[in-house]
């Protein structure tokens, strides 16, 4: 992941401390993301993804926030992730309730090409 994100950085032509400046993220904070010690929030990663112009959701799936099996994150993730009015807790909470009850309709679906009656 930081290695990922110091080469969008650089490819961005960006130091680290404009990218500190942009992000509103502290310097040696996003040095120790770059560097592998540190694991960003839902938040930062959404404030380098602006900052770099990548998509956010490329980001939560390198961090593992989001699984890449799915095709694409649905708004409802989108929005839980960056809401800065909760924990990293409660968002991955509510985020696995949804995906249950998502999991659950879609296992309650008829099979394709079955008869209703």
């Amino acid at each position: 992941m930081g290695e990922y994100i110091a080469d969008r950085r650089r490819a961005a032509e960006l130091t680290l401390r404009q990218l500190a400046e942009l992000t509103g993220v502290s310097n040696p904070y996003l040095s120790q993301i770059e560097r592998g010690l540190r694991r960003p929030s839902a938040e930062v990663l959404q404030q380098l993804s602006k900052a770099l112009r990548v998509s956010a959701e490329s980001l939560y799936v390198r961090a593992g926030i989001l699984d890449p099996e799915d095709h694409t994150a649905s708004s409802v993730e989108m929005a839980l992730l960056a809401d800065t009015t909760i924990s990293e807790r409660h968002k991955q909470v509510l985020l696995d309730v949804y995906r249950s009850f998502v999991a659950e309709d879609a296992a309650s679906l008829p099979e394709p090409g079955a008869v209703a009656g």
